[in-house]
């Protein structure tokens, strides 16, 4: 056995080279092809999901394996070879195993113990099987992984450890900042309206979790209409057996170009798609939210951020102002210029500081400081504590009638922040929601970015210590049964050598005693088959027990040199016993279809 596997996670990559490395389904079924037709690999699989890319090959070399492999990788992905390779890992052979098993366990999961990995393998082995570019090895590993991560799930409570990245997501939405007083996830979605953007495995996923929260609707929005119809359906026929959802559940599905429109409409939005792009666009967003969100609050704060046509446009200049090196325009300011005008920001509410991040805000607090401040920290801020600071620089304002000139700005009593109305998860590698739009108020985004982040520090349930077992023993078991699988051959063939011994010492028996009657001769024959198999039966056990043992592999190349057998017949049975395997699977296949 040769197995090796390449691959990035989030484990070893950021999320934004991960974006930028993920493969569509035509760059996967390219990627497979050529990678068989490389001259070091017999076989290939690939495993891309949101959070990972892996390229399974069962490989004669391995350094020309590695190579080889790596840049195809970077080919297919896009990413140049030398940015790609720090963020690769290198598995082979056992620890290969070990990996693959450990992935449909979720325990290499952003979600420890989420279940939705088992589908994407076999995702990935039907695709492999598909194309024909998985071999005795790979069938056999995927196969078997698979049935290690559903007995994971069955025996013990890896599940407890974590939930779907579906369910985490949702989580995170519930219980975000400036929801007010946390609660259940069930008590945040019962009776929304929720969009699900795309039909495929993961959106299908959402929307039967969304559906077992309880929300009132589910609309189903994907570029091919007949998917999102059959979810739709889905859902609408299973709706009263959804474990604590509401009954009353009710799914319809639209096409994509009514995006926009049910934005308005939706509390929840849910995307994952296989594009290339972004699907839906800061603007489109602030569109939909737009008349949702409260004018003014109490304090006479607008929680609304005003958003230019373009919410990424370059920060102005830190020289503006009419004060020697003020970042701000306070003149304008003072002069209470409206939003609108482009001059200046208002003094009242969120338009003194629209348009600007919580950095340039605390470059505005260390000019009035005389001092500096430290950009790195700010860097190191995540999308949600910037909106805090800069709401809450906001709040101030509008209560003192000016910017502060502090650099921690004072909290204003009994102006909590406003809900979000619409909350969006996006589940898509690379990302289909713009991160922009986390600075619009009334919106709040969870991605594939601050569900890592989120998870990083969660605690690992005692459940994964039992699941690592399970996993350890799985490895060894199936590293055993492919060694012996390899002497398996030999040892056929060597049966099949004693045999014809038999036969030709019996054909010349026959020639020395033509008058041997037949029930003599049967009897000569059978004694003579007792011997060899007795003198045959204890070696060809034991070599199949030693070659089961770690380094066991070599017992194969003794036992062809001892008994002088021809590599080519034994590769022959080899190759006859793929063919006998492959007529099986698909019968089995033609059974299940």
């Amino acid at each position: 056995m040769s197995l090796l596997v390449v691959g990035l996670s989030h484990r070893s990559a950021p999320v934004s080279v991960l974006e930028r490395a993920a493969l569509s389904q035509d760059a996967q079924i390219k990627l497979l092809q050529d990678t068989v037709a490389a001259e070091p690999a017999a076989e290939a699989a690939v495993l891309a999901t949101c959070n990972r890319i892996e390229l399974y090959a069962d490989v004669d070399k391995f350094h020309a394996g590695v190579a080889e492999l790596s840049t195809l990788l970077a080919q297919h992905s896009g990413v140049g070879l030398d940015e790609l390779t720090p963020y690769l890992y290198v598995h082979y052979e056992d620890r290969a195993v070990h990996h693959l098993f450990s992935v449909a366990c979720g325990l290499d999961s952003m979600v420890v113990g989420e279940g939705q990995v088992i589908g994407q393998i076999k995702d990935s082995l039907a695709l492999a099987q598909e194309l024909h570019s998985a071999g005795r090895l790979l069938n056999d590993l995927f196969q078997q992984s698979l049935r290690v991560g559903k007995r994971a799930h069955s025996e013990t409570g890896i599940d407890r450890a974590g939930q779907s990245l579906v369910t985490f997501g949702l989580q995170q939405l519930a219980g975000g900042r400036g929801a007010g007083t946390p609660v259940s996830v069930e008590s945040w979605a019962a009776g929304k309206k929720a969009l699900v953007i795309g039909a495929g495995s993961m959106s299908s996923l959402a929307a039967a979790t969304l559906a077992r929260l309880g929300v009132a609707e589910i609309v189903v929005a994907n570029r091919t209409s007949e998917r999102a119809e059959r979810l739709a359906e889905i859902i609408n026929d299973n709706s009263g057996e959804y474990e604590g959802g509401a009954a009353s559940v009710f799914a319809r599905a639209v096409p994509m170009e009514s995006v926009p429109f049910e934005l308005t409409r939706a509390d929840i939005a849910v995307s994952c798609t296989g594009a290339t792009g972004l699907v839906l666009g800061a603007e489109t967003i602030a569109a939909a939210v737009e008349g949702r969100v409260p004018a003014v609050d109490e304090a006479g704060l607008s929680p609304r951020t005003t958003m230019t046509s373009d919410v990424r446009t370059a920060l102005p200049p830190t020289s503006i102002g009419t004060d020697d090196g003020c970042p701000l325009d306070l003149s304008a300011a003072q002069a209470g210029q409206a939003v609108q005008e482009s001059a200046g920001f208002s003094v009242m509410g969120e338009a003194a500081v629209a348009g600007m991040d919580a950095a340039t805000l605390e470059q505005h607090a260390a000019w009035v400081d005389n001092g500096t401040v430290d950009r790195r920290d700010a860097a190191r801020r995540t999308p949600d504590e910037d909106r805090e600071l800069i709401a809450a620089l906001a709040r101030t304002a509008a209560a003192l009638g000016r910017i502060p000139e502090r650099r921690r700005p004072e909290t204003v009593a009994g102006v909590p922040l406003p809900a979000p109305v619409l909350s969006l998860l996006d589940l898509a590698m690379p990302r289909d929601i713009d991160a922009a739009v986390h600075r619009l108020a009334g919106v709040r985004l969870v991605d594939i970015e601050s569900l890592a982040e989120a998870s990083a520090d969660a605690p690992m349930a005692a459940d994964v210590d039992q699941v690592r077992r399970i996993v350890a023993d799985e490895v060894a078991a199936f590293g055993a049964a492919q060694r012996a699988a390899h002497i398996t051959p030999t040892v056929v063939a060597l049966r099949a050598m004693a045999a014809d011994v038999v036969a030709g010492e019996i054909a010349r028996l026959d020639g020395r005693l033509p008058g041997l009657d037949e029930k003599h001769r049967a009897e000569i024959t059978q004694t003579v088959k007792r011997v060899v198999d007795k003198l045959l039966h204890a070696p060809t056990v034991r070599v199949k027990q030693l070659a089961a043992e770690p380094g066991g592999a070599g017992y194969a190349d003794a036992l062809r040199t001892l008994f002088d057998l021809d590599q080519e017949t034994v590769a022959s049975v080899s190759r006859a016993e793929r063919t006998d395997q492959d007529a099986e699977k698909n019968a089995e296949n033609r059974g299940r279809a």
